[in-house]
């Protein structure tokens, strides 16, 4: 699995989101800032869906990247608990079912799921039913 960007995902089985914590404040942050003040830290592979929009149009390209053939998909922010707020995409879930509340799973997707040589993204899936 290649990652859209370095340094985004550990090389671990399953994989895990890479944070950075600021060595002053203990802060966590996403992405890792490539800075001294920053350690890397393998984030939660689970949360909750803290809030979400429908993307239900093609981005401007550049800087778009993705399959030519749009279909919307959700936008999702993920409360990985006592670490940070993360921005990805919410896959195997129609946007009207999407619930805050829900408990969601780290699963980086490809950007192109009909390109077997995208680039995987930042993505969860859902795990049940709202807490």
């Amino acid at each position: 699995m290649r990652a859209i960007a370095e340094g985004l995902f550990t090389d671990e089985t399953p994989p895990r989101l890479i944070g950075g914590r600021d060595r002053e404040t203990g802060r966590i942050v996403f992405p890792c800032p490539s800075t001294a003040t920053h350690e890397a830290v393998p984030l939660s592979r689970e949360g909750t869906l803290w809030s979400y929009t429908v993307q239900r149009y093609r981005p401007k390209s550049p800087p778009y990247a993705g399959p030519d053939a749009f279909r919307p998909w959700i936008v999702a922010y993920v409360e990985l608990h006592g670490e940070v707020i993360v921005e990805a995409r919410l896959d195997d879930v129609a946007p009207d079912e999407a619930q805050i509340g829900m408990p969601v799973r780290f699963a980086p997707a490809p950007l192109d799921p009909a390109d077997p040589d995208s680039p995987h993204i930042p993505a969860f899936v859902a795990l049940g039913e709202p807490a």
